[in-house]
């Protein structure tokens, strides 16, 4: 992806959303950036000096408890921004924020873009209304990992990855992903040998590939479908 080229701004939900104009005004600010795997864009507490879009990629904002151990609470893909919390005028990441899915994008200033909200009234409804549809996506989560199975639960993430690594292949350890689904390693290798069994996926060396799309659909919770009209607004192209 060449993220010089409008093709890799349209490739952000959020930019792509914005008026033009409004766009015009943050171009000149956007800084390309390429994220690697496990990378930790802000630790809880941290100063948020920027805002980033993602043009390719999955980011998990993770909670750690006191004992050390961490689980997934909410996701940001290409439709979004990772650190809400300087969107909304709060100097410090309130969760931490790992590279899951390796990619490219861009990002800004949170100074400069709070700026630029403040004089443009377009720019300040669409964070109004990404904040909702994060809020929301955040209790659906909530909710999913309290009372679904882990099967459904697996497939659910499987599919945002998916949607966001821009490829059928990605790399991915069962070991990661239960540490974000927040259960034991051996209950994801079985579920993922059960999917590999259907057809669903083939993994391999840390890599997973997708064969079964509307298979993989078929078999996860409703939340998959739900964040995905929670976020409609914020498709990329």
């Amino acid at each position: 992806m060449d993220l010089g080229q409008d093709g890799g701004i349209a490739a952000n939900g959020f930019l792509r959303a914005l008026p033009p104009e409004s766009l015009a005004r943050l171009r000149p600010h956007l800084e390309p950036v390429e994220l690697v795997r496990h990378q930790r864009i802000y630790a809880p507490g941290a100063d948020a000096a920027f805002v980033y879009f993602l043009a390719r990629g999955l980011v998990s904002l993770v909670k750690t408890m006191s004992d050390g151990r961490l689980v997934e609470v909410g996701a940001i893909g290409v439709e979004g921004v990772v650190c809400l919390s300087s969107l909304l005028g709060l100097p410090e990441a309130v969760l931490e924020s790992l590279v899951q899915i390796p990619g490219a994008g861009y990002r800004i200033k949170a100074t400069v873009f709070r700026d630029e909200a403040a004089r443009d009234a377009s720019l300040r409804q669409l964070v109004a209304r990404y904040a909702n549809a994060s809020i929301s996506q955040l209790a659906q989560a909530s909710a999913c990992n309290r009372l679904h199975s882990l099967e459904q639960r697996c497939c659910r993430w499987l599919l945002t990855a998916h949607d966001n690594a821009r490829a059928n292949t990605f790399q991915l350890t069962h070991e990661f992903l239960a540490l974000m689904l927040g259960v034991q390693r051996p209950g994801v290798s079985i579920t993922a040998r059960g999917l590999q069994q259907a057809g669903l996926i083939e993994y391999q060396n840390g890599r997973v590939t997708i064969t079964d799309r509307d298979g993989l659909e078929a078999a996860a919770c409703e939340c998959y479908g739900t964040v995905r009209s929670q976020l409609s607004d914020f498709q990329p192209g």
